[in-house]
Parts: C-alpha cells; sequence; structure tokens
C-alpha cells in the first residue's frame, strides 16, 4: 500500500526508513537487555527532526501533516519500539500539549528545545492507584503564596528517567491543573521500574513529587482545565502516534513471519508451502493493510480538522494495537522454538506488541468510547420490517 505524500514530506519518511534499518534495528536488542536508550541516538534523531516532526518550522520542527507522521513513526517502529515511545511522549504527548495549549512565551521557550532534543520530555498522568480512571488522580497541589506546591507520585511514566522536562497532572480539590515541571527542580525524584515485560529501554520510573514548588507560569494552559483540555489535547494525539505504532509493529512482524516461512524447511520443504501457515500469512496482510487504513483515514480527518477526526483515531488505535498483537502472536507461532528466543525479534515484538492494547488508553476503554459513538451513529433510521 502507497500512500502518496508531497516530496518533501516523502524524503523524511524514506530517510526515517533508512535510519531505522541502519540505526535503530542493529542496536534494538542490546538496548533492551542494556535497560538503556543511547544518547547519541537520540541526538541522531534530534539533528535529523524526528523530534520535532509535527511541530511547525517556525519552532525548528518539520511541519509534517498528520498522515506523513503517522508513515514516519511506523518506520522508526519497525526499527525499535523504544524509539518510537520516545516520538510518542516527547512530541505527540507533551510537545503538541504545548503547542496547542501554551502561552506564547511557553511556546517559544519549550518548542525549540524539543525539536533539537536539547530537552527531552515525559508526561505524567499515571499514578499508582490511578491508571484508566485518570481523572481520580491524587496528586495534589496547593497554593504557596504566589507559587504552587505538589505533592504526589506518578508511576510508568516513559522516558521519565532521563527526561528534563515533565508534564504533570495534579490536582486541587475538584480542579486539575496541568504543570511544567523541571526535572531539576527540588523536590522531583525518580525510581527505575524494574522486571518490565517490553519497554525495557524506555527509561520507565516511579515520578517522586515531594514539595515541588513551581509558578504560574508553569501551569499548562487555564488552571482547573488540566484534564479536559491538557491531557484529553495530549491524549488524543498519544493515541494517533500508538495507532501508527501498531501499523509499524505488525509490518515487522510479518516481514519476520514471511522471511522464516521462505527459509524455514520442515518434511522437505520451507513452511511457507504449508496450508495453515500460508492462512497466518494471509491474515497478517489483510490486518496490517487494515489497520494501516485506518490510520490513514484518521490521519486525513485530522488534517482536515474533521469533527470525527477524535473518534476515528480511537477507531484506528484500537484495531492497529490488537491486529499489531494477534501477527506478532502469529509470527512467534511461525517461528516454532526458535520464536521464544531473542536470537529472533517476534518474541520482543510479542511483548510490545501487547503493550500497544494498555497505553494511551486499554482496549477496553477504547471499546467503551467506540460503542458510545455507535450508540449516536447507527440504528437511529433502522426500519423494522
Amino acid at each position: 500500500m502507497k500512500i502518496e505524500l508531497d516530496d518533501r514530506q516523502r524524503r523524511v519518511v524514506d530517510e526515517a526508513g533508512d535510519f531505522a534499518r541502519t540505526v535503530l534495528a542493529p542496536r534494538a536488542r542490546e538496548n533492551e537487555e542494556s535497560g538503556v536508550f543511547p544518547r547519541n541516538v537520540i541526538s541522531q534523531m534530534g539533528e535529523r527532526g524526528y523530534l520535532g516532526a509535527t511541530l511547525p518550522q517556525a519552532h525548528g520542527g518539520l511541519g509534517l501533516d498528520p498522515v506523513a507522521y503517522g508513515l514516519l513513526v511506523a518506520e522508526i517502529e519497525k526499527g525499535d519500539c523504544s524509539a518510537s515511545r520516545l516520538l510518542t511522549v516527547h512530541l505527540a504527548l507533551v510537545a503538541e500539549a504545548i503547542h496547542k495549549c501554551g502561552s506564547e512565551s511557553q511556546i517559544r521557550k519549550w518548542l525549540p528545545r524539543i525539536a533539537r532534543g536539547e530537552t527531552i520530555c515525559a508526561f505524567g498522568l499515571t499514578e499508582p492507584e490511578h491508571g484508566s480512571d485518570a481523572a481520580g488522580i491524587q496528586t495534589a497541589y496547593t497554593a504557596h503564596g504566589s507559587d504552587f506546591r505538589i505533592n504526589g507520585r506518578k508511576r510508568w511514566i516513559t522516558f521519565s528517567g532521563i527526561a528534563d522536562l515533565l508534564l504533570v497532572m495534579a490536582r486541587n480539590g475538584e480542579a486539575v491543573s496541568a504543570f511544567l515541571i523541571e526535572r531539576e527542580t527540588p523536590g522531583v525524584s525518580v525510581e527505575p521500574q524494574k522486571g518490565l515485560m517490553a519497554g525495557r529501554a524506555c527509561h520507565i520510573c516511579e515520578v517522586i513529587l515531594n514539595d515541588v514548588i513551581v509558578g504560574k507560569e508553569n501551569i499548562l494552559g487555564q488552571a482547573g482545565q488540566g484534564f479536559t483540555y491538557v491531557a484529553n489535547t495530549a491524549l488524543d494525539h498519544g493515541r494517533y502516534s500508538i495507532a501508527w505504532g501498531g501499523v509499524g509493529l505488525a509490518e515487522a512482524a510479518l516481514n519476520a513471519m514471511v522471511s522464516y516461512a521462505r527459509t524455514r524447511k520442515q518434511f522437505g520443504q520451507s513452511i511457507g508451502s504449508f496450508q495453515l501457515v500460508r492462512e497466518m500469512i494471509a491474515e497478517a496482510v489483510v490486518g496490517v493493510y487494515a489497520a494501516k487504513s485506518l490510520c490513514w483515514r484518521a490521519g486525513e480527518m485530522r488534517k482536515a480538522a474533521a469533527a470525527d477526526a477524535i473518534i476515528e483515531t480511537t477507531i484506528a488505535k484500537h484495531f492497529s494495537a490488537g491486529t499489531a498483537f494477534r501477527i506478532a502472536c502469529d509470527a512467534v507461532q511461525v517461528h516454532g522454538g526458535n520464536g521464544f528466543t531473542s536470537e529472533y525479534p517476534v518474541e520482543r515484538y510479542m511483548r510490545e506488541a501487547k503493550v500497544l492494547e494498555i497505553i494511551e488508553g486499554t482496549s477496553q476503554i477504547q471499546q467503551m468510547m467506540i460503542s458510545m459513538h455507535g450508540l449516536r451513529r447507527f440504528g437511529r433510521t433502522h426500519a423494522h420490517r
């Protein structure tokens, strides 16, 4: 499936594919085993503009439209899922939230640094007791003279281990506000989270906020609009990024499945000639095409600022994440015993694909949102016969 882009954007996406194959993929296993995503690779991503891919060129970004950005994410995902997660949290969740919700001074201060990779960002919403129930967060802020005092803990915060800037949601009574907190602010500390099934090179930590003092200039958007405006804006961009990540991961698993099926021989012939293996390949091809089509549609609607762009993004994320996991599982199945060893990438693909069904809203949360859309959109003109 070939999606048309203008020459500049096509060149960026194609170069990202080369970068993923030559720089990211050869080090993905090593990065996972070491639990470190290398700073020099982050620097290369910044130099190439990927860390500011969607930001306006006036602020140091590449100015990619949503479809081109999605294709770039898919290419990066094929190389190393950790690099794709960095794009999601750093760019889609935080930078886009600053761009859409920030003041002129916040935009001027942060976006060029973010685009260059001089400032790495992390998004602090999830807590030890609040994930899907994000509106129930307990991290609290109170007035401290003309400033604010913040106390609480955030958990599963991707790239917080090396982040320079945290976008944190905190509550004061019923009001939830969003704060931009620099990592070096007194009272901010992190605790690495170990034993992870996936995301092992994503510097995932628990963030502890102990009497952190910030000024009014650190509020992103208006006070009290942290969840309804800032977090929801960020999560919509994050879901779109994850949807395309699912496309890339599904395609990587399909490539691995087909390559192995062509070369692995059993009973005197390649296993790709066996009917049931071909069935898995066929379903994987259909899944990749369908997921890519849904993401493409969502991207076009986002370009047009269509009213249904958010729900289309939700649909794409839900389908893409589930498809990536099913294809990755089948890729392991085709590899047989070899699928259970890190000598082949498919076991990593399967673990990473499962995460896509959880982050930026679980599949069950997406189903709730999609079902509400379905109840509003369908069935009203049905005639009983």
